[in-house]
């Protein structure tokens, strides 16, 4: 996301329109519903976040404890758990 200047994009009458209501502030404009994106759509995250997660459940069953793997990775214990968990539930319906 980036700026642009309302001045260079908008007509005069919209634009004076919108100073009635918000005068040099900044204006956040969403996309249409149509065009809105999944988080992660733009960048390789999701991709990451699978691999770290499927590292995580290989470490763990083979036998890496939660708190090691929590200090391994640098997240709570309880994250650990819940990926793990997850990784588990993914496993066992393949």
């Amino acid at each position: 996301m980036s700026y642009q200047k309302a001045e260079n994009i908008l007509p005069r009458e919209v634009l004076e329109l919108i100073q009635n209501y918000i005068d040099g502030e900044y204006l956040y404009i969403p996309r249409k519903i149509e065009k809105k994106k999944t988080w992660g759509e733009t960048t390789k995250i999701k991709q990451e976040l699978s691999k770290r997660n499927v590292e995580i459940y290989k470490e763990y069953s083979a036998g890496m404890s939660i708190h090691a793997l929590a200090d391994l990775f640098f997240l709570s214990s309880k994250s650990i758990q819940r990926i793990v968990l997850a990784e588990k539930k993914r496993n066992s319906k393949t």
